[in-house]
Formats: C-alpha cells, structure tokens, sequence
C-alpha cells in the first residue's frame, strides 16, 4: 500500500516539484542574466536612463511571468486556464482603475517623448516649478516658494506643456509708458543706453526699442532684448528698476491712473 502510494503520488510528485523549483531558480537565474545584459547594452546608447529602467522594468515582470508559468506547468498545473483568470483579473482591475493607467500611459508618453526633463522650469498641469522628477504615474515639481507639488500625468499630458528652460535664450518683453509732455527722444535714448550698457543682453537677435502705441494718458514704447534663459528674471527686474531711476533723474514723467473727483453742494430748502 505504501509502496504504490509512493510509486504513484509521492515519488511523481516529489520530482514534479524539484523539477519546478529547478525551472524557477533557473529561470531567475537567467532572467538576471538577460537583465543585465539588456540594461548593458542600452547604457551604452543616448537613452535616458529613466527610460531604460522603465523599459527594464517591464522586460522583467514580463520574464518572470515566463518563468512562473513553467513552473506551474511542470507542476501539472493548467497554465491556460491560469492565464484566462490572470487576463480577466486583468480586466477587472484595468476597468477600476482607468485613471491610473490613464496617469500610466501618460507617464510612458512623457518619458518617451521628453518634452522636459528634470530640472527644467516647467508649466504644466496648471503648476509652474522646476521638475525635480518623472515617474509612471506622476511628475514631482518644486515651486518658486519651495513647495513640493505632485502632478498626475494625465494633467500634463492632455494639457498644454510650457518649457522655458528648453531654449537657451529668451526675450524679455517690456512696456514704458512716458507723458505727452516728455521728451521723447530723451526717453528712448535713455532706453537705448540701458540696454547697451547692461553686459547680460545679447547683441544678437538686435533689441528692440520703439514706440509702440499712443495711448490715452501716456506715449508707450516697447523693449524688447534677448538675454540667456537663465539671466531672464534678472533683467527683467533690474530693467524696471533701472529704468524708474533714469526717468526719474532726467525729468521724464511716467503716467499712472488718476481720478478726479467732483462734488458738489446742494443747498437745502429752508421751511
């Protein structure tokens, strides 16, 4: 009795077992190989590194689902119907959560397609900040003030995406409104020398310096310089300043909103 349960049961499942086990630390065995290998040969491209890891990532869940699966097999488990169940889980679960794998595929778009990178200054997903870092499902950004702000990536992606730190150089765009009474002349000489002087702008692209409307209570000139992106904010800010005190030192008054009011006495009747 014992001796057939053993020729029967024990022994052929003993061997079934050993023999998954093999195919299993094997299997991992070669997996690791074929990882390393795989994460070794796209070192060695131009690929961004988060996107090798991301592709190495599902390289390797998809393996060793391989290996799981003859492992099972040598176990006389029906993998088919085991597959079949894993699809409709699956399913299931891909029906419960559409807004991770939507923030997912997002994250696959962007890591793909880099339309901006880590440490770039960013608009997106109605945040502004330096992007610190990309991951599957959302994009981590630091604002101006420090705050730490996570953004799904379906936001960014179906969004409109503004790179200010992709190109080298930008321009800054200001307006300087003067009088009617002000010498005009004196005020765009007195812009021209500003910009001359100011060794951040660039000589090309040539600023531009105009007049570019006559407003109701002032005559507004345009400046337009290019500077390097990264000088952008202080030019911006030391021309506004620069350009108040120069005004102010040659007599050119800069309009600003007035009210009039008016009132008048109205005499009351005597009885």
């Amino acid at each position: 009795m014992i001796q057939s349960l053993q020729e029967e049961y024990i022994i052929p499942w003993g061997i079934n077992i050993v023999t998954a086990l093999l195919v299993f630390i094997v299997g991992r065995l070669v997996v690791s190989v074929i990882m390393a290998l795989f994460k070794r040969v796209l070192g060695r491209t131009r690929m961004d590194q988060m996107l090798v890891e991301f592709l190495a990532s599902i390289l390797s869940a998809l393996l060793l689902l391989f290996v799981i699966v003859a492992s099972l097999d040598q176990l006389g488990v029906d993998t088919s119907s085991l597959i079949a169940i894993v699809g409709a889980a699956g399913l299931a679960i891909g029906l419960s959560l559409q807004d991770s794998l939507k923030n997912f595929a997002a994250g696959v778009m962007l890591i793909v397609f880099r339309p901006f990178r880590a440490g770039d200054f960013v608009e997106a997903g109605g945040v502004s900040g330096i992007v610190e870092n990309i991951t599957v499902f959302n994009t981590v950004m630091r604002t101006g003030d420090n705050r730490e702000v996570i953004v799904p990536n379906g936001s960014i992606y179906t969004g409109v995406i503004t790179n200010y730190s992709k190109r080298k150089t930008r321009r800054v765009d200001l307006v300087f409104g003067i009088g009617y009474d002000s010498d005009l002349r004196e005020a765009k000489r007195i812009l021209q020398t500003i910009v001359q002087e100011d060794e951040r702008i660039l000589k090309e692209p040539e600023p531009v310096i105009a007049v570019s409307e006559l407003a109701d209570s002032s005559v507004n000139f345009i400046v337009r310089p290019w500077v390097k992106s990264e000088d952008y904010w202080k030019v911006l800010w030391d021309m506004n300043e620069t350009v108040k005190l120069r005004f102010d030192e040659a007599g050119i008054s800069i309009p600003f909103p007035q009210m009039d009011v008016h009132l008048h006495k109205t005499e009351t009747p005597s009885n």
